[in-house]
């Protein structure tokens, strides 16, 4: 998939094309629990997360000390407002209307609803930032394809690209360790998380790649792993953006 979407017409190609059924499935599961999400970090009650995960990627941002982010599929908020209480400006992105509204109401950066695409495209214009993060926020295939590829046109010439996800060894269970789409459960999370969205598998060597051919040099690699975990909870991806490899999407 090419790196960058090149011209108006690809643009609009791009948006309008129906979407992947699981790509509409992950918007539809997030629109049905944005209230009881919302209600889960607030309380936290995500065991994972409050061990080890939210502490790992505001250490990862914070290692390449920027002044000002873009948090895409930023949820709630919780992490515009944990960085903002260190004097680092904040713009969160993301598709789930009500979990906007929450950010909002909570404060600590500028929010706006965006879907994926129309950050891919160039349809939405912001920045330049000096880092991008996505925190357990890419969950499709061709729409992070896509994603990804843009993120860089968002950035100053140096700029980073922070991704948390879950650990592909550790999350590929016994199936095979091939890209592929996941059904999704929300197992642990209480009754009234329903409808989960599924999520596309990307082993290390494909997200890897992504970042390389998207225009990032990935600088580290980080396993956040619980004490006493036989297990890495989750990967970090730090990537630095390769000036000369990136088209400004606008």
């Amino acid at each position: 998939m090419p790196a960058m979407i090149q011209s108006a017409g690809s643009k609009l190609a791009s948006v309008n094309n129906p979407p992947d059924a699981h790509e509409a499935q992950i918007i539809r599961s997030w629109n049905t629990n944005a209230k009881p999400w919302a209600r889960a970090i607030q309380a936290g009650s995500i065991r994972s997360r409050q061990l080890v995960t939210d502490r790992a990627i505001v250490d990862a941002v914070s290692s390449v000390a920027p002044r000002r982010i873009l948090d895409v599929g930023c949820g709630e908020g919780w992490l515009a407002r944990r960085l903002s209480a260190s004097g680092i400006q904040v713009t969160g992105v993301d598709a789930v209307t009500e979990l906007i509204a929450e950010a909002r109401r909570l404060g600590g950066g500028e929010f706006h609803v965006q879907a994926y695409d129309a950050i891919a495209s160039g349809l939405w214009r912001s920045g330049p930032f000096d880092a991008a993060v996505c925190n357990f926020s890419l969950l499709g295939e061709e729409s992070v394809d896509a994603l990804i590829g843009a993120l860089g046109g968002y950035l100053r010439e140096t700029g980073y690209l922070i991704v948390q996800t879950l650990h592909p060894v550790a999350a590929c269970g016994d199936n095979p360790y091939r890209d592929g789409w996941r059904p999704g459960n929300w197992s642990g999370f209480g009754s009234e998380f329903r409808d989960p969205a599924p999520w596309y598998f990307r082993t290390l060597e494909s997200w890897i790649s992504l970042l390389r051919r998207s225009g990032f040099e990935l600088i580290e690699c980080r396993e956040p792993t619980a004490p006493d975990a036989a297990a890495p909870a989750s990967v970090i991806f730090v990537g630095k953006r390769c000036g000369a490899e990136q088209t400004d999407p606008f």
